[in-house]
């Protein structure tokens, strides 16, 4: 069969303090290349990538769409597709996704849509209320995907010899339109060796590259990567637990670096950002990597920008690191206090991080932690002590903290529980509320802290940063003509380098947003 893959707009904010970058979709890039393996003709429309500079104003003053607008990509719709296939990570995306599935109808009524992605795993029987999609392949993609495709097409040639219901977690709708979900749940793949490589020639990688759509630290031409599946850990904040289950599978190392040395053979990469969930997990597989990396000298660098475990980290595996290239890594306390990582089943201890950094540091690792203030239970105590926290990495000389205010993700515990409390009503707002998390300041609509009012909670935020940041350049003072020198040059060794390049391409957004919304107020993304 013939197959479209489309990679959405993404909704960026000009407001926020920390933005989202864009990058290539790795998830529909592993699905691509499952499909294609499986002997389907596969083509891709990349919103982004075809259209990098181009913003369409949003339903509020501050939001824009980067990428192709809706009509654009129905107009790119090949004819002869039979099935159009949709990812979506972002709850905050939905609005546009919502549009071009409802474009994508009204177009082309006799093509199957199928969607897929973290969003899609989280509300699925909500989406399909509001979208006319045919298909949702929750969780893990691959095999789902293959295996209903297959169905498709047999059914096509033979209608009702294929039972979509006993296809493994994939909803789908019953007689009445109704969504219904699939009776068994697909066991999480174990082979992660054979999964096909992400399909990049089917993206537009120097697009990506050159207007600096990248995850992490940009340093030259980037290729995202992962080389786990999945957490082990419960933390309540996170989708991991329902999204991935809590298994966790890590590639043979030898696997990653022949993939990575194929990126730089193929593509003249030198830079991978790991986008696992969790990657340094097990001290003799991050050894064995590094090994690897250094045997083959293949001078790259990589980087944990999304963040990882801090146990195994000491002065042997941080040399390691350090020696086999990689840059740069994110750890997650979210919290200086003992009682709120309980709480919120963040199973890391002050020390285990402390001893990381002293090795990182000691290794010359750039380091970046991040927080998360204004859970549910947060009492300024707890907000006292993650400053203590901050401070004592600054003195220790990590680079960056990365502060931003909690909001509930569909489909974790957190949320669950606000649900149930009858706090969080799931509309569209509801959605929207993570692209507006790390304003300047929190909105009383978007606080859950039982505690404190969200100008406490603001006020709690700028005392971090100041709290850290202070006492990182009060101690080294040199560090801000290197970040001001860098981030004027467009040269990024560290976090807040990458922010302060940001906020220069978020102004280049904002007066062509500005432009477009004169133009025309009521554009559609």
């Amino acid at each position: 069969m013939k197959v479209q893959l489309i990679h959405p707009p993404l909704y960026l904010n000009v407001h926020a303090m920390t933005a989202l970058r864009p990058s290539a979709p790795l998830g529909l890039a592993y699905i691509a290349a499952a499909i294609r393996e499986a002997g389907h003709d596969v083509t891709v429309i990349d919103a982004v990538a075809e259209a990098p500079e181009q913003v369409t104003p949003g339903k509020r003053p501050q939001l824009f769409a980067l990428g192709l607008r809706t009509g654009e990509i129905v107009e790119r719709i090949d004819p002869e597709a039979d099935v159009i296939g949709i990812t979506n990570m972002w709850s905050f995306s939905w609005p546009l996704v919502r549009e071009i599935i409802g474009q994508i109808h009204s177009a082309w009524p006799e093509k199957t849509i199928v969607c897929g992605g973290e969003h899609f795993t989280g509300l699925p029987e909500y989406l399909m209320e509001q979208a006319p999609l045919d298909f949702i392949i929750l969780g893990e993609g691959e095999e789902g995907a293959v295996e209903l495709l297959d169905a498709i097409e047999k059914n096509r040639a033979q209608p009702g010899s294929v039972d979509i219901s006993s296809i493994p977690s994939v909803v789908y709708r019953d007689a009445n339109r109704s969504p219904v979900r699939s009776l068994q749940v697909r066991p999480r793949n174990k082979g992660v060796d054979d999964i096909a490589w992400p399909a990049w020639d089917l993206f537009d990688m120097d697009t990506y590259n050159d207007h600096n759509y990248v995850a992490g630290v940009k340093k030259g031409i980037t290729v995202p990567i992962l080389a786990t599946r999945g957490c082990p850990y419960q933390c309540t904040y996170c989708s991991s637990p329902n999204m991935w289950t809590t298994r966790w599978y890590a590639r043979d190392p030898k696997d990653v670096v022949d993939e990575i040395q194929h990126y730089k053979d193929s593509y003249g990469a030198v830079s991978f950002p790991f986008q696992d969930l969790t990657a340094i997990l097990k001290r003799d597989w991050v050894i064995s990597f590094c090994n690897e990396l250094l045997d083959r000298d293949l001078q790259v660098t990589w980087q944990f920008p999304s963040g990882t475990r801090c146990e195994v980290i000491d002065d042997e595996v941080a040399n390691l690191l350090d020696r086999s290239g990689g840059r740069s890594l994110a750890l997650a306390p979210e919290s200086g206090s003992e009682r709120t990582r309980k709480l919120i089943k963040k199973m890391m201890k002050t020390d285990s991080l402390l001893n990381a950094v002293r090795s990182s540091v000691k290794h010359n690792l750039n380091v970046t932690a991040f927080i998360v203030i204004g859970f549910p239970h947060d009492i300024p105590e707890d907000f006292k002590k993650t400053r203590q926290l901050v401070r004592k990495l600054a003195l220790l000389g990590i680079d960056d903290i990365a502060v931003g205010f909690f909001f509930p993700i569909p489909n974790t515990q957190l949320y669950h529980e606000l649900i149930e409390e009858g706090r969080i009503s799931l509309n569209e707002d509801f959605l929207l509320t993570p692209i507006f998390a790390n304003e300047k300041r929190l909105l009383p609509e978007n606080n859950y802290c039982d505690h404190m009012t969200a100008r406490q909670v603001t006020r709690a935020k700028y005392s971090i940063l100041l709290s850290f940041y202070g006492t990182s350049f009060l101690v080294r003072p040199w560090r801000i003509i290197s970040i001001l020198w860098n981030a004027l040059r467009g040269k990024e060794t560290r976090k807040l380098e990458s922010f302060l390049i940001d906020i220069r391409r978020n102004i280049g957004v904002w007066w062509r947003g500005k432009f477009e919304r004169r133009k025309s107020p009521a554009t559609t993304p």
